[in-house]
């Protein structure tokens, strides 16, 4: 639909879209909470957490479908809080795409381009539906009925809707929510060869932190309507900055205790049944302080013998084969039961271990974060 907004006489290199100070409140329930955001151009940025941690609202306040009730929304660099959704250069994907059953694909495309005034020509609009279609990669398909499609289809005609009116920005709310697995990973590419091809800033909300980190350039990890930490996939995976986000971002193992030794680029923590764990902390913690030590499941070997770094002796408790890597979840008399991440080459050295069996789980000295408690 047409914009209202001017052309920005902003550089390339400024943001596309900001969030400054965004709040929004339903009466005593603060759905957003200050929220400060620099969206860059070309862009795929993600929301992640948990349900009810306002991403949707953050979402739902760049579409202009809420207005925030203080702070302000800019795009391009000008101030939109009172400007309506369809005055906005930016389209959304709702998580059930919200097509139009009684309308063919093609006319489901074509519907934003039929709004505009003026109007553009038929032509003009076939050949802009025929072209969205090539980029969706569903080339003839125009004449179809929506309840002909398969989900996989459906999701493609709403992208193709969404960005034959090339928007500044693509929202995405929990798009493949309802995709199986292996469907879910195809789009997933698929959105991300769309995004690279297309140039447009596409912003994803979504609760599946393993989409988040396979699709995005950033991501904001969000929590009680804040941010509690933005960066990239690998920043917030090898160098979270809290327990929540290390917890949220894939796995980890947490060992509780208090701070015993503080050095440049290493801090101790005594764990009970008085094991040292030492690793770095990403967040300054001082002396006798209380936190965790973050182990991810990859970082811990299991080894029938003795072997180097921080070794501990376990029994396991259960084992899940999941392809390349099989999961153990071990049990240490002092630590409790915590997770193990063995690879294929690595069992095919020590062979697989059944439950109830003895083994020892070591990791390199150092290998650990050390977390203050949330």
């Amino acid at each position: 639909m047409e914009s209202n907004l001017k052309p920005s006489s902003e550089t390339e290199d400024a943001p596309i879209a900001e969030l400054r100070e965004a709040s929004k409140h339903y009466g005593a329930v603060v759905a957003a909470d200050g929220l400060n955001l620099s969206i860059r151009r070309g862009e795929f940025l993600s929301f992640l957490g948990p349900s009810g941690c306002g991403k949707t609202t953050a979402l739902r306040m760049l579409a202009g479908f809420e207005a925030p009730t203080s702070g302000d929304i800019l795009l391009d660099g000008q101030r939109v809080n009172e400007v309506p959704p369809h005055r906005r250069p930016v389209n959304m994907v709702f998580q059930h795409y919200a097509l139009f059953p009684h309308l063919t694909v093609a006319q489901n495309i074509a519907y934003g381009l039929r709004q505009r005034r003026p109007r553009p020509a038929e032509g003009e609009i076939a050949r802009a539906v025929d072209r969205a279609l090539e980029t969706v990669r569903l080339p003839g398909f125009g004449p179809r009925r929506i309840w002909e499609m398969s989900g996989g289809q459906q999701q493609r005609v709403a992208l193709a809707r969404a960005i034959i009116n090339q928007p500044k920005l693509l929202l995405l709310d929990e798009p493949m929510a309802a995709l199986d697995k292996k469907l879910r990973r195809d789009m997933q590419i698929e959105l991300q060869t769309l995004q690279r091809s297309l140039g447009i800033t596409f912003i994803l909300v979504t609760h599946d932190q393993e989409e988040a980190l396979s699709m995005s350039d950033r991501v904001c990890i969000m929590r009680s309507g804040r941010i509690v930490q933005m960066g990239s996939p690998r920043k917030l995976y090898d160098r979270p900055a809290s327990r929540y986000v290390a917890d949220f971002v894939g796995k980890s193992n947490f060992f509780s205790g208090r701070v015993t030794a503080v050095e440049a680029g290493r801090t101790e923590l005594a764990a009970a049944g008085g094991h040292l764990i030492a690793g770095g902390a990403p967040v300054e913690i001082a002396m006798g302080q209380t936190a965790s030590a973050s182990l991810r499941p990859e970082q811990i070997a299991l080894h029938r013998k003795g072997a180097g770094g921080n070794t501990l002796p376990v029994t396991v408790i259960n084992r899940i084969f999941l392809g390349e890597h099989t999961e153990y979840l071990v049990r240490n008399t002092d630590l409790g039961e915590f997770l193990v991440l063995v690879s294929r080459q690595a069992e095919a050295i020590e062979g697989e271990f059944e439950p109830g069996d003895q083994a020892l789980a070591s990791w390199q000295d150092g290998a650990a974060l050390i977390l203050g408690d949330d």
